[in-house]
């Protein structure tokens, strides 16, 4: 490997920030033929809520013509990497059924590129790493000597987009809440006193006293009595 590629990979494995990380990449493989490089992530779920992270340099009016005629509904890019973890060519073959897309990139100077995706393995997210230029076919050849390369950086954008995602969307903190009446019998439970204690010290029966007992053992998610009261008591609940 030549040393400014080594270089420079190693400057992208240690890069924390997507978009610092994505312009690393940029430079890389600007030197490497590519006249654009784009990375994307987005969700193939249809249920869950999914922000997508979206950085290329492609010019302009691509950019705005994909976005307003929709393109990615029949991108058969974009289909290819939600089903797979291989490479594909750009080609006339692969756009056969979308020949209004082909002839868009053509008119915007990118006739010849590829992609490989990256899945998330434990999620819904799936990302797409392209490379293309105006010039030049991508043979064999130069797809698989590149393709170490394009994995390695996919992977690498891929977790950093999926930090900076997870970051802006904090996993949502479940809030138990209990009843002044469990927490009541909690605190009575606390000091020792048995179901029969606390039933005549708060005039129930000793029925209704189990009742909040199993209540909140319940909502707390535990298996015993002690155990509410010790998670209760951690939680400043008593």
């Amino acid at each position: 490997m030549e040393i400014w590629k080594e270089t420079q990979l190693r400057k992208l494995a240690t890069e924390s920030n997507i978009e610092t990380a994505y312009k690393i990449a940029l430079n890389l493989f600007n030197n490497m033929g590519y006249e654009y490089c784009a990375f994307s992530i987005t969700s193939h779920s249809t249920t869950q809520r999914f922000d997508s992270v979206n950085l290329n340099n492609y010019p302009h009016d691509w950019n705005t013509q994909y976005e307003k005629n929709h393109y990615s509904s029949i991108d058969p890019i974009v289909a290819h990497c939600h089903h797979s973890i291989l490479p594909i060519v750009w080609n006339r073959k692969t756009f056969a059924k979308a020949p209004a897309l082909w002839s868009a990139l053509q008119e915007q100077g990118l006739q010849h590129g590829w992609s490989q995706p990256a899945h998330d393995a434990n999620g819904p997210a799936i990302s797409m790493l392209s490379l293309a230029r105006s010039h030049c076919q991508v043979s064999s050849f130069e797809l698989y000597e590149h393709l170490g390369y394009a994995v390695f950086i996919s992977h690498t954008l891929h977790a950093l987009a999926m930090h900076k995602l997870s970051s802006q969307h904090p996993p949502c903190i479940s809030v138990t809440h209990l009843s002044p009446r469990e927490i009541e019998v909690l605190k009575w439970s606390a000091d020792g006193k048995t179901a029969s204690d606390i039933a005549t010290i708060l005039s129930l029966s000793e029925r209704t006293v189990n009742f909040h007992v199993s209540s909140s053992i319940k909502k707390l998610g535990v298996n015993n009595k002690i155990s509410a009261v010790v998670k209760a008591t951690k939680s400043h609940m008593i």
